[in-house]
């Protein structure tokens, strides 16, 4: 109770309560929406045809509305927790709960200010890159001939994309680690509320479902005809399948270059977190200094860099981020915090929230042992290996 009481506002009669968002922020509603969105937004969206193809579209949709509605709540968790504690109280109260590791695990959530006013318009031509791959899906699906066995490509050249089955592993391992790393937004959460003008919990709960209801029906549009032009022959990447059909397509060469700009115009907005993250954790005491800042954004993008080229297919990518950090992020870390930092005054240890939270926390421990489980199984059987590269 010391602990909790030293950061939580109200304790000291005549001083201020602190509240999370303690300055004006400058970004309106609608720019608000483009940043989660295109946080939300990025590669994932390549392999959910390929997620399709293990479900089938009906069990798929209502994996991804439920995986959308989880997205949601966590973030409602997320406002909730950081509307009892100011935004230097948050992250101290990790390091609290947690120690070192805690104080990073909770740095990775909140960043520095004016993330919306700079990056607004690149994640709204973001957006606009992704909206056009959308398009180009769907046309394609009409212009493509189903089934594509003997499609010729270089004159006498046969292409069949067609494969027999996936294999037995494949919906257990990587379909719902693809889902949920589809949705993950929520180191992006806070700074993008303290930037919201007039902002309220309210108002940034209302960015968040917004920005997941647009989300999922991109994502649902882009499986369905991406699955119905491929059925079960649609690679881990779908890009790649098409590239299968005509490696020159003009269209599909100008798409993979949208979807390329969209992907880099993403990368600022999760970088400052996780940058952040890495400072707390290797100069805790240090005052920022620009070698620092610098050389750990350039670390970060060689480190990306050399996953794309060395990991032999991305859906290995989907699948070990999206059953390791996708939970991480969306149900555990939510609910833990929301646990520790909600008084038990205002609610009880027993009551029905801190219950729900708890819960919460608890399907992404499962969530995270099945599905890294499953995926480890997968690699060392050494099967289904046979699935597209980049």
């Amino acid at each position: 109770m010391a602990e909790r009481d030293e950061f939580l506002p109200g304790k000291s009669p005549g001083i201020k309560a602190p509240q999370f968002t303690d300055f004006e922020g400058k970004t309106s509603f609608g720019m608000s929406i483009f940043n989660l969105s295109n946080a939300i937004m990025g590669s994932g969206i390549l392999g959910l045809a390929y997620a399709m193809s293990n479900t089938g579209i009906v069990l798929f949709l209502i994996l991804l509305l439920c995986i959308a509605i989880l997205s949601a709540y966590s973030i409602h968790l997320l406002l909730r927790s950081a509307g009892v504690v100011g935004i230097r109280a948050y992250e101290q109260l990790g390091h609290r709960a947690f120690g070192q590791p805690g104080k990073v695990l909770a740095g990775s959530i909140i960043t520095m200010h004016n993330i919306g006013g700079y990056l607004g318009y690149t994640s709204g031509f973001s957006l606009s890159c992704m909206v056009f791959f959308l398009i180009s899906v769907i046309y394609k699906k009409f212009n493509i001939p189903c089934p594509l066995e003997n499609i010729s490509s270089h004159g006498n050249h046969l292409v069949s994309v067609l494969e027999e089955s996936h294999d037995n592993h494949s919906f257990t391992a990587y379909t719902i680690p693809i889902l949920a790393f589809a949705f993950v937004c929520h180191p992006e959460v806070l700074p993008i509320y303290t930037e919201l003008r007039d902002a309220t919990k309210k108002r940034m709960q209302k960015v968040a479902n917004i920005s997941i209801l647009a989300m999922f029906v991109m994502y649902g549009l882009t499986a369905i005809f991406g699955y119905l032009t491929f059925f079960g022959g649609v690679d881990t990447e779908l890009l790649h399948t098409y590239i299968k059909v005509d490696p020159l397509d003009t269209l599909i060469l100008c798409v993979r270059m949208a979807v390329l700009v969209a992907v880099t115009l993403t990368v600022p907005v999760v970088l400052f977190p996780i940058r952040r993250a890495l400072l707390q954790l290797l100069f805790p005491e240090k005052p920022f200094h620009w070698a620092h800042h610098i050389s750990i954004a350039v670390c970060l993008l060689i480190i990306v860099n050399l996953l794309v080229i060395f990991v032999p297919t991305i859906r290995d990518i989907f699948g070990i981020i999206g059953a390791t950090s996708a939970p991480s992020l969306i149900f555990i870390l939510p609910g833990i915090f929301y646990i520790r930092i909600v008084p038990e005054e205002t609610e009880p240890l027993k009551s029905i929230p801190k219950i729900m939270a708890a819960c919460f926390a608890a399907l992404g421990f499962v969530f995270m042992v099945m599905s890294t489980s499953f995926i480890i199984l997968d690699w060392v059987s050494g099967e289904s290996r046979s699935g597209g590269g980049h």
